[in-house]
């Protein structure tokens, strides 16, 4: 029994030390996005070229999430960890340049096919857009420049995989950096000698591909996996790789579906929908990317090395004790962007285009879909869990069952509660999401724990309920209104948010929260890291 529980607390330290390597690197590469945004608001605004371009974005984003990050590394990742417990490294690496060599070919055919289809994808997920020529027009030039950027986020998708197994995961979760300062240097470099300056963001996506890819390059190098050793165009590997990924192409990737169907329905609303949504939606996903992704990552490697030696019970506690970290941090942070997301927008975008007006409408969507915040961010866990036990079916019905409840959610909430319906819709789907794969994971696994995880949570809630109410009094004293100086609205931001920690990490204690032990580990493991 001790041996048992040395194990689970080492594949457990083995979790938060990789959740801490992840989460730091993710914050870097979070803040850099939030630069690159506030670049686009303030050059771009919220209106027709932004609109544009984030309904062009949306389309090689979600392959990457589909295909690439969302279904490739999530698929290969189990395989290859079993590949390399039962016929050793050196066959592992040969399936691995084996997928190298066949996804290169099918990413070139599907980026040729995307520059081909571009004018017949927009009208299907942006119908309204076919009311306006020119915001049409310019919606499909930028995707046709963007396409081939899925080429390049595949193959770095799949350096994620080869890397995250063999126990390298800061490389991967930096490649986004580049990216953000990819576009950001476009826009200051490229946009004054383009006709039509929206252009240059497009550009930024491109080269940041290339980038992301050759930053993974060294590292594989480093860890002995060398492209050019000669293997099989087909691996008898990647047949089971394949029958996992087709239905994790849909499965994995539901909340960023659910986000295509809210910008579909955002295309009929008034000029500007498209964009407040997804300034809203990328600040849920600072949170979202830091830690739940980051734990997800870290636990999929994990829980497939102990369902590979059949393990259940290590499964369920590795399990369990990512459910409890996700929850310790994204309650609080649910509570934290409700409360402050006023200012928080005013902070970050309202400058140069970005007005009053586009302050208020993003707050508006961030409120709605900071509801969901904890429920995206589980099923995150879940869904890992799932694949890590190679079981694709699962997640997909769930998915379908989720996709359909957003789209009806979101008729029914855009016409009373606008854009923020569709936010609010999308929330409402994920809750959904996350008890319908709960309830399938207990008939499973048999008992997950969740009388803990339960009492955890109800714990992080009413710490945040306390830490909520401190944090709106603090801000009606040092924050100034949304019309204020920046100066004003970041210290009082800074003051809101530290009383926040600390009233929030006091609660913890006074409780006896064991989570707090554990993220306070993962934290400084994270900066010793990075």
């Amino acid at each position: 029994m001790t041996s048992l529980k040395t194990q689970a607390d080492n594949e457990n330290e083995r979790v938060a030390k990789a959740a801490g390597v992840v989460g730091a690197a993710t914050f870097v590469s979070r803040i850099f996005g939030f630069i690159r945004d506030v670049v686009i608001a303030w050059f771009f605004g919220a209106g027709l070229s932004s609109d544009a371009f984030f309904v062009a974005f949306r389309i090689p984003n979600l392959l990457r999430r589909l295909f690439a990050e969302g279904s490739l590394s999530v698929a290969f990742i189990p395989v290859f960890t079993e590949t390399i417990a039962n016929q050793g490294k050196d066959d592992a690496f040969e399936m691995a340049r084996s997928a190298v060599r066949l996804l290169s070919v099918l990413l070139v055919f599907i980026a040729i096919a995307g520059i081909l289809l571009s004018p017949l994808i927009i009208r299907i997920i942006a119908p309204g857009f076919t009311d306006s020529p020119e915001k049409l027009s310019i919606t499909i030039f930028l995707t046709r420049i963007m396409f081939p950027y899925i080429f390049f986020i595949g193959m770095v998708a799949l350096s994620m995989g080869i890397l995250n197994v063999l126990g390298h995961f800061a490389a991967p979760a930096l490649a986004p950096v580049f990216l953000n300062l990819s576009i950001i240097g476009s826009v200051f470099l490229l946009s004054s000698h383009m006709k039509n300056p929206v252009i240059s963001l497009a550009v930024g996506v491109v080269i940041g591909g290339v980038l992301q890819l050759a930053l993974q390059i060294p590292f594989l190098i480093q860890k002995g996996f060398y492209f050019w050793q000669k293997a099989k165009l087909f691996h008898p590997g990647l047949k089971k790789i394949g029958l996992l990924m087709v239905p994790m192409i849909f499965g994995a990737a539901v909340y960023q579906i659910n986000i295509l169907v809210g910008t579909l329905l955002a295309s009929l609303l008034p000029e500007g929908s498209v964009s407040y949504l997804y300034y809203a939606d990328r600040l849920v996903q600072f949170p979202l990317g830091i830690f739940a992704i980051a734990t997800a990552t870290a636990v999929l490697p994990s829980i497939s090395r102990q369902a590979a030696k059949k393990d259940l019970d290590a499964v369920r506690d590795t399990f369990s004790y990512a459910m409890k970290l996700v929850f310790f941090i994204t309650i609080p942070a649910m509570v934290g962007l409700i409360v402050l997301r006023e200012p928080i927008v005013a902070l970050l975008f309202k400058r140069g285009a970005f007005d009053e007006k586009s302050t208020s409408l993003t707050a508006y969507a961030l409120l709605y879909y900071s509801i969901g915040l904890w429920a995206f961010s589980a099923v995150r866990i879940v869904v890992s869990t799932f694949y890590a036990l190679q079981d694709t079916k699962t997640p997909v019905r769930t998915a379908i069952i989720s996709v359909c409840a957003n789209f009806i959610f979101g008729i029914i909430l855009m016409g009373p509660l606008g854009h923020g319906g569709l936010a609010l819709a999308t929330s409402l789907a994920s809750i959904l999401n996350l008890g319908l794969l709960l309830r399938a994971l207990r008939i499973k696994l048999g008992m997950l724990g969740l009388k803990t995880i339960m009492a955890s949570a109800n714990k992080a809630i009413l710490c945040s309920g306390f830490m909520g109410a401190a944090v709106w009094a603090t801000s009606l004293f040092i924050i100034p209104s949304t019309e204020g100086s920046l100066g004003g609205l970041f210290l009082g931001l800074a003051g809101s948010i530290t009383i926040g920690f600390a009233s929030y990490g006091l609660f913890s204690l006074l409780l006896k929260s064991r989570e707090l032990k554990e993220v306070l580990a993962i934290a400084r493991k994270g900066v010793g890291k990075a």
